[in-house]
């Protein structure tokens, strides 16, 4: 099964850096330029995204606002979001994650590769099929 990765980022230049891993990696690439266009993406994607990753700092509905409408719509909440960002506050950290997000990156801290091993884990992670039991 291809991974299909909704990419929401207001910035040409991490969105061109982020699509060239991703693709690299084999990994069908969406890119959405605001929340907005984000959440649309979201709910009109054939088949719907293997995961979304959310900058929080964009035009016109910021990620946070986004990852709240994502998780309120039954057919997309199931979706993992990652939030990337810049803001490195804890207040930040813990609303991403209290909203239902899975990870929060900052993005200064890790390079592109670094952040698809980190996207491949979770899909890894969400797509088991066979998960251990205790004997």
């Amino acid at each position: 099964m291809a991974v299909k990765v909704l990419l929401v980022e207001d910035d040409q230049l991490i969105q061109r850096m982020y699509q060239k891993i991703f693709s690299f990696e084999k990994f069908d690439v969406e890119m959405a330029g605001d929340g907005e266009e984000g959440l649309e993406k979201a709910r009109t994607m054939n088949p719907k995204p293997t995961i979304i990753l959310l900058d929080v700092m964009m035009p016109k509905m910021n990620g946070m606002q986004v990852l709240e409408k994502l998780k309120a719509d039954p057919e997309l909440k199931a979706i993992p979001v990652i939030m990337l960002s810049n803001l490195a506050g804890e207040n930040d950290i813990e609303t991403a994650l209290s909203k239902g997000a899975v990870k929060y990156i900052i993005k200064s801290e890790y390079d592109p590769k670094q952040v698809s091993d980190m996207v491949k884990e979770v899909v890894a992670g969400y797509t088991r099929d066979d998960i251990p039991t205790a004997a």
